[in-house]
């Protein structure tokens, strides 16, 4: 739910990494398997790899970046520190492509539930 609502912007970024960053090592390769899946269900495109770098903040040199830049993915499979790297590259490439796929075959409605999310609660205190 959480990584459909980051594609969509009904989460900010940031909100998305602090969750990532808590979840613990395990569980972080799990989201990673899970968001290059994602990715490749909305049918990302090697195209898509330069605008997702640029949008996720990170460095072209970095090595999630490197690696997408040849179409590899496994970044789950990174050492611990380019996790969090590897999450931002990923969810910016799942946002291109999922809006990509939004706007051109659901475009006049679907009834994929994971595009049809509510606004997340917003703690209000």
């Amino acid at each position: 739910m959480i990584l459909n609502e980051l594609a969509q912007g009904l989460r900010p970024t940031v909100e998305g990494v602090e969750w990532f960053e808590g979840l613990t090592e395990d569980d972080q390769r799990k989201v990673l398997h899970a968001l290059v899946l994602f990715c490749g269900q909305a049918r990302a495109r090697e195209g898509d790899v330069p605008e997702s770098i640029a949008r996720s903040g990170i460095r072209p040199t970095h090595t999630p970046a490197v690696m997408l830049t040849k179409w590899r993915f496994g970044m789950e499979d990174l050492p611990a520190y380019e996790l969090t790297k590897s999450f931002r590259l990923l969810v910016a490439l799942f946002t291109i492509a999922d809006t990509r796929r939004r706007s051109l075959y659901c475009a006049g409605g679907c009834t994929h539930a994971w595009h049809n999310l509510p606004a997340p609660p917003r703690d209000t205190t």
